[in-house]
């Protein structure tokens, strides 16, 4: 059995830390003995996400341009040489049979040092519409894996491959063998789940404290469990106490799966990711974009999954508590269009594609199967 090392690059959030992960498990599954570096920005959210992973681990000298004032992109400008030679230095000591970024400013420098080492180099892009790294990227990479189709033509189209977006193999897992997840439980209530992304999301926060709240004095008392980010926990279970609703308040989900398998619905953010294990798991869900993504992606994103009849969108301007409230009980009262719902987001479902793209990265390389 062949073994390779894989650099996986980039990081910050974890729809970019995730997918990587998934590519990661997915190349030690297959091939034992096989070796990952993870080169990130040394976030807190990766330190969590890869303790306990048998992967390398380094972080570059860097930070985003997007965002920030004329003299902060001067400097991020300024530390671009500094990221790349350490880039350099590290891909010569590992010596990769392929580089993958992931998104974000720090694939930038690593995939640059690998097109000079003339290491095989690839991105995936996860959102609808791609990052300003990613864009630049795509111009002369080897291949750009795709997670929803280049609707606008971004990258060269004889370069781009629609695989779909990377999922941890214990998701995977968990979805395949899943059953009836309320079989057996003493609470029947309808389960709501609640996301915000992997940092949280304040706004939606606030708007699903004061919609149960406005269910609960109508009769409608869901099982809830809230993942608020880690700003927004203590404020979030403090209002949900003050109102006398009993709500399992988190900053962080470590056990993703069992969560989507306990959900009957989900209300959440639209990020890549997110969709990726709403199809999987095949869930209802009432989706509400990040307002200020990058060239509105999370919206372009959620109405793939609404055209397919498989979500529910509403946007964040336009949402009150009222409509919050709203959407919720007719979504939970309606067994029958959460199941139709369901049957639409499992048909968008794209289990392979962490395998798709060590098969296609790898053959880059010179390697024609990954059986």
């Amino acid at each position: 059995m062949r073994a390779f090392r894989l650099v996986i690059t980039g990081g910050g959030t974890g729809g970019h830390l995730f997918p990587g992960i998934a590519v990661a498990d997915e190349l030690l599954a297959r091939y034992p003995g096989s070796e990952v570096l993870f080169i990130g920005t040394g976030r807190d959210i990766e330190r969590r996400a890869l303790t306990g992973k048998p992967y390398r681990q380094a972080t570059l000298t860097g930070s985003g341009l997007k965002g920030i004032s004329w003299p902060g992109r001067l400097a991020s400008l300024a530390r671009i040489p500094v990221g790349f030679w350490q880039a350099l230095g590290l891909l010569r000591e590992f010596k990769p049979h392929l580089v993958l970024g992931v998104g974000g400013y720090v694939t930038g420098p690593v995939l640059l040092a690998a097109r000079m080492l003339r290491v095989p180099a690839c991105i995936h892009e996860q959102n609808s519409v791609p990052g300003l790294t990613n864009r630049l990227l795509g111009r002369f990479v080897h291949r750009v894996f795709l997670a929803l189709p280049d609707q606008r033509g971004h990258f060269p189209a004889a370069r781009a491959s629609l695989v779909g977006n990377p999922l941890r193999r214990e998701l995977l897992a968990a979805a395949e063998s899943a059953g009836d997840a309320g079989g057996g439980r003493e609470d029947q209530r309808p389960r709501l789940l609640v996301l915000g992304g992997s940092l949280g999301a304040h706004r939606v926060n606030l708007l699903m404290v004061e919609a149960a709240t406005l269910l609960a004095a109508q009769g409608i008392h869901p099982a809830i469990r809230h993942q608020t980010g880690r700003q927004d926990r203590a404020m979030v279970a403090e209002r949900y106490r003050q109102a006398g609703i009993e709500a399992q308040v988190e900053d962080f989900v470590d056990d993703m799966a069992a969560a989507y398998l306990a959900a009957d619905l989900v209300v959440s953010r639209a990020g890549a990711t997110t969709l990726a294990e709403l199809a999987l798991f095949g869930k209802a869900s009432l989706l509400i974009p990040y307002p200020y993504a990058a060239d509105d992606h999370q919206r372009l994103n959620a109405e793939i999954m609404v055209g397919q009849g498989a979500a529910r969108l509403r946007l964040e301007k336009d949402l009150s508590p009222r409509e919050l409230a709203g959407q919720i009980r007719e979504l939970l009262a309606d067994s029958t269009l959460r199941e139709e719902m369901a049957r639409q987001a499992r048909a968008l479902a794209r289990p392979q594609a962490a395998a798709e793209i060590i098969a296609q990265g790898l053959a880059l390389g010179g390697v024609k199967s990954v059986s």
